[in-house]
């Protein structure tokens, strides 16, 4: 393997490691901005020693081990906090007698001592405004840029970046510790830890910026920490109608990306292709949390995928109850994003110009204003209207907003079919 090769290689094990490596340290020294540096130490140091040696057995034990030995290093340096980073010291050198497949075993364990989870609940405390408990686990869990962040929360840069700095500097004042909490404090936390999940999704679903239109990765992590929360939440509704609208949302990332690359959207998917083991997992995710009296606004989402997901094609979909469904859900959460998908459906169930009448009652709306979906919706009625000239111009307006490199390339393709 060549020097280009194995960086890449070294590279994306870091990736898929990150968040967990992140979730670990920042339990033992209490502290999600040291957490993160010495995880970029570990990866520095795999990146200086790994082509020599080989990448190891355990790459996430190895990076886990090599960055508490840098925490051990800095904490004793640290003498104007000694009687505290000392006691943390000993605690981390206690661990070094576990062998590297034990610490890896810890790291991977998904019960109620789950790290990655813990440092969920932790970045979802209600010491932090809502905003910032999103913002804080798609930057420190996801891996987001903050650009990508902003771009989820219909946001700038500037602010979201402000947003998780002060979020990390709450925790720290806080001395919170990263675990998964119990009882009601752990109910009174999951609202915000499932509006989280479910952020990191939709970034996998439908990146909003680079080269990818998807990155499946992300959408398996949120079904992954779906997957623990049923397990400490087997009587919530929510939670299962999360996981079921997740399950079924992933069952069609196959389907969504053509052999060349390009976005392929729904109607025009090949449904062949769709993962009916997603499929029915959802549907069953559905049923149980219909069971346990679900709905709320995850359990009407849940329910709409569902209709996609039973419909045989394209043709069979039964958009006026889509549109119904959008109606309860807007009651129930409202936002403009809701309203743009609500036009869509209704669009779709009494034709284009309904879609045209909700959306330019949303058209002002500032947190549309530089949404590339917006556009795209207009576009897209104005097309099936036979109004090919003024569509044209919303795709590229469309295409203009957008960051991503492939839903531009769809957009532009799409003003070009109006000629």
């Amino acid at each position: 393997m060549g020097a280009g090769e194995t960086r890449q290689a070294i590279e994306a094990v870091f990736r898929i490691e990150r968040a967990r490596l992140i979730a670990g340290l920042a339990r033992v020294v209490r502290n999600v901005d040291l957490a993160e540096e010495l995880a970029q130490d570990a990866l520095v140091i795999a990146l200086a020693e790994w082509p020599r040696a080989g990448i190891p057995a355990n790459p996430g034990a190895w990076l886990m081990t090599a960055a508490k030995r840098r925490a051990i290093d800095a904490l004793r340096r640290d003498r104007m906090r000694e009687r505290k980073l000392e006691e943390i010291a000993r605690e981390l050198e206690g661990e070094f007698d576990a062998t590297a497949e034990a610490i890896e075993a810890a790291a991977t364990n998904d019960d109620l001592g789950d790290e990655l989870l813990g440092l969920i609940f932790t970045a979802c405390h209600p010491v932090l405004s809502a905003d910032a408990r999103a913002a804080l686990t798609l930057r420190v869990v996801g891996g987001l840029s903050t650009d990508e962040i902003a771009r989820a929360f219909l946001s700038n840069e500037a602010t979201i970046a402000q947003r998780i700095v002060r979020a990390k500097k709450t925790i720290g004042r806080a001395a919170l510790s990263f675990e998964v909490p119990r009882g009601a404090d752990r109910a009174a936390r999951l609202s915000s830890v499932l509006e989280v999940i479910y952020l990191i999704f939709n970034e996998g679903y439908a990146a909003t910026a680079g080269d990818d239109p998807v990155r499946p990765s992300l959408c398996l992590e949120a079904q992954r920490l779906g997957r623990i929360l049923a397990g400490l939440a087997p009587e919530d509704a929510e939670v299962f109608s999360l996981l079921a609208l997740m399950d079924i949302q992933a069952s069609r990332l196959p389907a969504r990306v053509g052999p060349d690359g390009a976005l392929v959207p729904l109607p025009e998917q090949n449904r062949a292709r769709w993962d009916q083991l997603l499929v029915r997992r959802g549907l069953d995710g559905l049923a149980r949390a219909e069971a346990l009296g679900g709905d709320g606004p995850y359990a009407l989402q849940a329910a709409l995928a569902a209709c996609h997901a039973r419909a045989r094609s394209a043709a069979d979909t039964d958009w006026p109850r889509i549109a119904a469904l959008y109606d309860r859900l807007r009651a129930v959460a409202p936002s403009p994003v809701v309203d743009l998908n609500r036009a869509v459906a209704h669009s779709m169930a009494f034709g284009p110009e309904a879609g045209l009448r909700l959306v330019d009652e949303i058209a002002d709306d500032a947190a549309l204003r530089h949404y590339a979906p917006l556009p795209a919706a207009r576009g897209d009625f104005l097309f099936r209207a036979g109004r090919l000239a003024e569509a044209r111009s919303e795709f590229e307006a469309a295409a203009k907003l957008t960051r991503n490199a492939r839903e531009r390339a769809f957009l532009l393709a799409r003003a070009d079919a109006c000629d």
